[in-house]
């Protein structure tokens, strides 16, 4: 008995027409807005309790942290629970740079491990915490021998506290799969983002890591992965289609990260300073993730009596 009202569009020349008109003439959503509400409904998927996201590769300087920051940073902007990314990584890691910047760190993962038996609420965990727009960060410790020092005790036990009061928990992890706190962070986690790139090293390693997961006892981890192959790196000699299909009948999804002069920066990620192609690629990332977010819970949190 009530006409259904067609949403307002917000973009290009749709959105003109539904302004000059007064909301009179409604031309409709186009595809690409359809396609990012379907995006966005996805990246909504409600969580029953605490979910554990590790990014990780096994090749440096392939854009690990900044994937990290991006699928945060997507999944706090859109969720309307609570995200944290954590930065695992024993070689002082950059999470935090990306995130809040070099200079307002205040705190580290080790701080935190030093007082945690201290911790019991929200907001004496927040004392241990930096804020990037919606998004929590646990930044690294930078000093090289006590980021070294970082174990798969010191992980679990952090996570064990951050997961009493987060739904999503973001590990940006180091390069070394063989280390120990790594390996704490596979054992935890619910899913995997894998980064490579299209070019033959970074596509062989990130091939190398599935192969490796796989051989380590975590091929049901490694099949459900997510790949993010960044594309700032990239030349006509490499059979990009042939990458992409590798990966896909390997693993859950595949999502190209397209070169991006603010991120080319290195320094201080913002959302809107992206071009739009990017803020598509990280919100169709953070919409991958959370299609695996009702996935069987036999592994991961689940498995160590989190939940």
């Amino acid at each position: 008995m009530v006409r259904v009202r067609r949403t307002p569009p917000r973009d290009g020349w749709r959105s003109a027409v539904y302004k000059l008109s007064g909301g009179r003439i409604n031309p409709g959503l186009s595809e690409l807005e359809e396609r990012r509400r379907a995006l966005l409904t996805k990246v909504r998927t409600p969580l029953a309790g605490p979910f554990s996201i590790a990014v990780g590769s096994i090749k440096g300087g392939i854009g690990k942290t900044t994937v990290a920051s991006l699928l945060g940073l997507a999944l706090a902007e859109h969720r309307g629970d609570r995200v944290i990314a954590i930065d695992a990584n024993p070689d002082a890691g950059t999470l935090a740079d990306r995130l809040v910047g070099e200079d307002a760190v205040t705190t580290t993962i080790r701080d935190l491990l030093d007082q945690i038996d201290e911790v019991r609420t929200s907001t004496q965990l927040s004392g241990f915490t930096h804020l990037a727009g919606r998004l929590q960060v646990l930044a690294s410790e930078q000093e090289p021998e006590l980021s070294e020092m970082f174990s798969e005790t010191d992980y679990e036990a952090v996570l064990r506290v951050l997961s009493r009061f987060f739904e999503c928990l973001i590990t940006d992890s180091g390069t070394g799969v063989v280390h120990s706190a790594m390996r704490g962070t596979l054992a935890y986690a619910d899913s995997l983002v894998i980064v490579g790139a299209p070019t033959v090293d970074g596509a062989s390693r990130a091939a190398r890591t599935l192969d490796h997961l796989t051989s380590q006892g975590y091929g049901e981890l490694a099949q459900d992965a997510v790949v993010v192959l960044s594309l700032d790196r990239y030349s006509p000699d490499v059979d990009l289609p042939r990458i992409r299909d590798h990966f896909r009948s390997r693993c859950r999804a595949v999502i190209e990260l397209p070169p991006d002069r603010h991120l080319a920066t290195g320094g201080l990620i913002d959302l809107d300073a992206l071009a739009p192609n990017t803020r598509d690629a990280a919100l169709e990332l953070a919409a991958a993730v959370a299609d695996g977010f009702h996935g069987r819970r036999t592994r991961g949190l689940a498995s160590h009596g989190f939940r």
